[in-house]
């Protein structure tokens, strides 16, 4: 078992209780629980973690104490994954370095555009989600990494696959070397960042200023210094017959390198460990990638690479890079969607444990009270008619629950209503008409309120009033429930005594106007003795 601690509010240990996700698939609940303990089965990430603590705390829990996760064992682990990943680009660098079969570069300018425009696309797309988690989470971490990739991919497209499709040969080989450096240095400081930290609108604007401007200021000295420039490397000799490395790299450009190299060392050991202690697929993957670039500076280090009709093995390993970036955020998009699926799942048990224990459970317990009464008082007629009324109630809600669960239809709400309405009449040998435009939309909530207000006012008018024909009109926006019937009528002032004493009728009355309260909407009734009853309820 692996733990996780999901939120921290203060709240009585005597409140706990144990809410469980086994597949996910069976839930425990407290009614009157104020902590709860969360059971994933199965890997869990951020996004799936993220999905069940937004669905406890929606049934209005004021603490969730830890998320616990029964994890399936990995093929690969963070830490072996970046290890492997890292040995195999050392003893490819090194079999290039002494082989003497072994070539370091193949010229094919062709495919090095294709390289330079395929990174530059992926980081761009990977930037693009990790700024979605950065909107999502405000974390500065993915927004650190967003800055990063964009920089790295201005580099890849802007100042090398361009320019090189195009033939523009003036563009500097300073300048990509100058911005790639500043974006593996916003890398690890987002690797380096702590989890927690996070930043606002405000703050990010300004940063993406910053990053766009140091990004402009490296490009526009390196075109303006131009030939002013010592070159980065000099030839000494065909590099597509030479066996060793006949390059000699200006100082600058070496301390470069190698700066790069350590930077991404450290950011493949700070990436890996958040993923082991977050169980985090996209940064599990960022580590191994940081890896194989480290090793991909080596390369460069050994063997200068800033001739564009060159493919070096340095390269290669950078692809590399881009494919694990590519792989992480695959990972993530399945993740993202694993964790709709189940947000969805428990938002539904959710709601049905709602209108379980709101319906049913409530005429439950009105029965068995009623019940209590009547076995001490044999003769009392309106407790025999209260318990009439409560077990017509409880088996509707019933009913409603086992449709809610086996409806296999996706169409709109109206279809639903149109189809509980003409239920409601066959039992209760009523006629019934449904006006409502079928592109009203409402809420899951609003939708459940409408239902049970329509399926209890049908039943009062039926039961109460011996009305033969029941009228429900749905229209919006703003959304109105209109539900009229040609029944004898009462007196409401009546009808409210009756809440009161706990009648029937009078209980069904207030059981509608909460429910239209709690969804903030207003709540009317209006009857005359012969005159039949008007139900209405209006949102804002």
């Amino acid at each position: 078992m692996r733990s996780g601690w999901a939120s921290a509010r203060s709240a009585r240990t005597s409140d706990t209780c144990t809410v469980c996700f086994t597949g996910p698939t069976v839930i425990r609940r407290d009614t009157f629980a104020k902590v709860l303990l969360v059971r994933l089965a199965g890997p869990v990430g951020p996004w799936k973690a993220e999905a069940a603590r937004t669905a406890v705390q929606r049934t209005g829990v004021t603490y969730v104490a830890r998320v616990v996760t029964s994890q399936r064992p990995r093929a690969v682990q963070p830490v072996a994954l970046t290890s492997v990943v890292a040995l195999a680009a050392l003893v490819l660098t090194a079999g290039v370095a002494v082989l003497p079969f072994t070539r370091f570069a193949y010229r094919a300018p062709v495919l090095h555009v294709v390289l330079e425009t395929t990174e530059g696309c992926i980081a761009l797309a990977v930037a693009y989600l990790l700024f979605g988690r950065y909107r999502r989470t405000r974390g500065a971490r993915p927004l650190l990494v967003t800055y990063a990739l964009v920089v790295v991919a201005v580099a890849n497209l802007g100042l090398q696959a361009i320019p090189q499709a195009v033939g523009d040969s003036e563009v500097t080989p300073w300048a990509p070397l100058a911005v790639r450096l500043l974006g593996v240095v916003l890398l690890t400081a987002a690797a380096l960042t702590p989890a927690p930290v996070q930043v606002g609108p405000v703050a990010a604007r300004a940063g993406l200023v910053a990053a766009a401007s140091a990004v402009v200021v490296l490009w526009s000295t390196a075109s303006l210094l131009g030939d002013a420039l010592p070159p980065i490397i000099a030839p000494g000799g065909d590099l597509g017959e030479a066996r060793v490395p006949p390059l000699a790299g200006h100082p600058l450009a070496l301390a470069a390198q190698a700066l790069s190299g350590v930077l991404y060392g450290v950011a493949a050991v700070a990436f890996t460990r958040a993923a082991v202690r977050d169980t985090d697929e996209l940064q599990r993957w960022l580590g191994a990638g940081c890896a194989l670039a480290a090793v991909a500076r080596v390369n460069y280090l050994l063997f200068p690479s800033l001739y564009s009709d060159y493919v070096y093995t340095g390269d290669l390993l950078r692809l590399g890079f881009y494919l694990c970036l590519l792989i992480g955020a695959m990972r993530e998009v399945r993740s993202y969607w694993e964790s709709l699926s189940y947000t969805a799942v428990l938002e539904d048990r959710r709601r049905l444990a709602r209108d379980l224990h709101d319906g049913l459970t409530q005429e439950l317990t009105y029965l068995w009270s009623q019940s209590q009464r009547l076995a001490s008082h044999p003769g009392d007629t309106e407790a025999v008619e209260r318990i009439n009324g409560a077990s017509a109630r409880a088996l509707d809600e019933a009913r409603t629950a086992i449709a809610a669960l086996t409806r296999t239809t996706t169409g709109s709400f109206v279809s639903v209503l149109r189809e509980s309405v003409e239920g409601l009449a066959g039992r209760y040998g009523a006629d019934a008409v449904v006006e409502a435009d079928d592109a009203v939309e409402m809420t899951p909530a609003q939708g459940d309120a409408v239902l049970r207000i329509v399926a209890e006012a049908f039943r009062n008018a039926v039961r109460h009033g011996a009305a033969s024909c029941v009228r429900v009109t749905l229209t919006g926006p703003p959304l109105a429930l209109v539900v009229r019937d040609d029944g004898q009528g009462f007196d409401p002032s009546g009808a409210n005594n009756g809440a009161k004493s706990g009648s029937s009728g009078g209980f069904g009355l207030v059981s509608m106007r909460e429910r239209a309260d709690g969804l903030g909407a207003a709540f009317e009734l209006r009857s005359q003795v012969g005159q039949g009853t008007v139900v209405e309820v209006r949102w804002p």
